[in-house]
């Protein structure tokens, strides 16, 4: 009897334990990203994370990780608008823009995209890019998110290849550096912050730079 009820327990006990850790794994992220954002990448520490979050250190270690790994895990979560890293081909818009047949509506599916991921992920951006300039472990972070949004931009450019509206003149290589260089970061904060666009402004701009830029 006693043995059959421990094993119960622990059935039971499981997916609780599987919850509390989720929700532990949020809240640290949660105060990460308010440090990052309050004293920048440099000035946060594991430690201080841990104070806010309500936890022990190697809680954060155990459930996310080192400084750089919650930094990536901030962007990740910025990039995907939910509370976990979706593959490029999961995520909705992506899935859109293979499903419309219309290359210039591909185009303006993604600059809004665009839009909404910079709204989230611009403020992790400055820190980010403090960050870079003097620490090699935050540089790499942002090299691998970089390298990677080349690869998907080379992905969009042979669809839109597919789709007969890319200019014959361009590659696909020339057409994905084109996207990837003014989809970036940088340039979302020169308009929206430097020049104080509104970011659906920005959203109208990008679409009709792609437009101009790549179609025929």
């Amino acid at each position: 009897m006693g043995c059959v009820a421990r094993t119960v327990k622990r059935k039971y006990d499981s997916p609780q334990r599987t919850a509390r850790s989720v929700e532990t794994r949020h809240r640290i992220l949660d105060a990460a990203r308010e440090l990052m954002l309050e004293i920048g990448y440099r000035g946060t520490t594991v430690a201080a994370v841990a104070t806010r979050a309500g936890v022990n250190v190697d809680t954060v270690y155990e459930l996310v990780g080192r400084k750089p790994v919650l930094l990536r895990e901030l962007i990740e979560h910025a990039i995907s608008g939910t509370n976990a890293a979706v593959a490029a081909e999961d995520r909705n818009y992506v899935k859109s823009i293979l499903a419309e047949p219309d290359p210039r509506m591909k185009l303006s599916i993604y600059s809004r995209a665009v839009r909404e991921i910079h709204q989230r992920m611009a403020p992790l951006f400055l820190a980010l890019r403090d960050a870079a300039s003097t620490e090699p472990e935050a540089r790499a972070v942002w090299e691998q998110i970089s390298q990677r949004r080349a690869v998907n931009m080379r992905a969009l450019a042979r669809d839109l290849r597919a789709a007969g509206g890319l200019r014959h003149d361009l590659s696909i290589d020339e057409a994905a550096d084109v996207i990837w260089a003014t989809n970036s970061s940088e340039l979302y904060l020169l308009l929206t912050v430097d020049r104080s666009w509104s970011p659906r402004r920005y959203e109208r701009w990008l679409a009709d730079a792609w437009h101009r830029l790549l179609l025929t």
